[in-house]
């Protein structure tokens, strides 16, 4: 592909990891693509104020594993579509200076952000005629917040058809919505054989394999989750990805010495890694959180997802759309976590089930769509400034 834009810029916000893989992937579609001559993807809480930079990122992991039930009110409360714009946008204005410098001062033809902070940033600097370039929004949870909502925008791109009529009955135009799936790395696009990667990873081939999501777990429920999944019937590996989290890391693998290599279920607490997808290939079920990114590359791979603890807010909206396509099972009481999962996989027809319901509703190529699309609507753009 011959490049049609000069400069892109893609925004995320390390609040979570989501958003930023959302535009990792998004960027690494472009680079494959060969979309655009330079493209540079900026954290915009870099260029916030470090009070602020602590309450979207530190405050908001503190209240996800202290306070979930304010986090959901606070979510809630907040989801009223076009009624807090001016509060917010205030509070957002007046601790974000450097970044508002920064989007004055961009030459990218198009900003393409994975959060909400800078797109409505820029959508009030684009009411104020202080910029010209045009800007995409990419949701990156299943439901769509009141948060998303930006007058000023060239397009949407959304997970889900229900999502993108939501949008619409919103105001936002159907021709400015796109249904592409949120962005992940484009690995999980490529298949990959389940019992190659167990060799690969030093899995035993035919154990069933949980892989546990467990960045949004505290120290307690780990060790709850642990203790029930050791007393499960069917015999079973576990993998914990607990990421750059090394206490975890460390509790989960006294787990496992403790529990021993006879155990009918076998424990392995893996650090941080670049082969999630390899991982995900290898394994049968994902059990953890539903977090917009997590849930995409679980679907890429068809694996069941056994939804437990999902955060109040956009986590429990996620469940529901997977519960709701027959994808997941929900396990409201860790006590009977391994209770569950065993009395699934004694159904084999139904797990087959539900992983084709993974498949049928996942979008592994969402971020080329989405690179696809903008190109689209820049060759459109640039005719129609031609013509004029």
């Amino acid at each position: 592909m011959q490049p049609v834009f000069n400069n892109v810029l893609i925004l995320s916000a390390s609040a979570g990891a989501g958003h930023v893989r959302a535009a990792q992937a998004t960027l690494q579609a472009f680079q494959e693509l060969g979309a655009a001559r330079e493209v540079t993807h900026v954290d915009t809480l870099e260029y916030t104020n470090k009070l602020f930079r602590n309450l979207y990122s530190k405050a908001y992991l503190d209240m996800v594993n202290r306070a979930p039930d304010v986090l959901g009110w606070l979510y809630d409360q907040w989801d009223r579509p076009w009624q807090n714009e001016r509060q917010r946008l205030a509070f957002d204005k007046l601790n974000t200076g450097p970044l508002i410098k920064l989007l004055k001062r961009t030459q990218a033809e198009f900003v393409v952000c994975t959060h909400f902070l800078p797109a409505e940033l820029i959508s009030w600097l684009k009411a104020k005629q202080r910029i010209s370039y045009r800007q995409a929004i990419v949701v990156t949870d299943y439901d769509v917040h009141a948060m998303w909502l930006a007058r000023h925008h060239e397009h949407y791109f959304v997970a889900l058809d229900e999502t993108k009529e939501h949008l619409a009955r919103l105001g936002i135009p159907r021709d400015n919505l796109t249904v592409s799936g949120i962005p992940i790395d484009p690995v999980f696009s490529q298949k990959k054989d389940k019992r190659e990667m167990r060799a690969k990873l030093g899995l035993e081939a035919d154990r069933a394999t949980i892989l546990v999501s467990a960045g949004g777990f505290g120290v307690g429920p780990i060790d709850h989750m642990m203790e029930a999944l050791l007393e499960m019937r069917h015999a079973a590996q576990v993998l914990v990805m607990c990421g750059r989290n090394e206490k975890m890391q460390e509790r989960i693998e006294a787990v496992a010495r403790r529990a021993g290599d006879s155990a009918n279920v076998r424990i392995r607490a893996v650090g941080y890694t670049t082969a999630m997808d390899e991982y995900m290939a290898a394994s049968d079920i994902v059990l953890g959180k539903p977090g917009g990114l997590t849930m995409s590359e679980a679907l890429a791979r068809g694996l069941v997802f056994v939804i437990v603890n999902p955060i109040p807010g956009q986590e429990e909206r996620n469940a529901d759309h997977l519960l709701e396509d027959g994808a997941a099972i929900r396990c409201n009481n860790l006590p009977v976590l391994g209770y569950k999962i065993d009395a699934l996989l004694d159904r084999p027809a139904r797990m087959e089930a539900m992983r084709e319901s993974a498949l049928r509703i996942a979008r592994p190529n969402a971020a080329r769509t989405i690179v696809e699309r903008l190109v689209q609507l820049q060759r459109e753009h640039l005719e129609t400034q031609v013509m004029l």
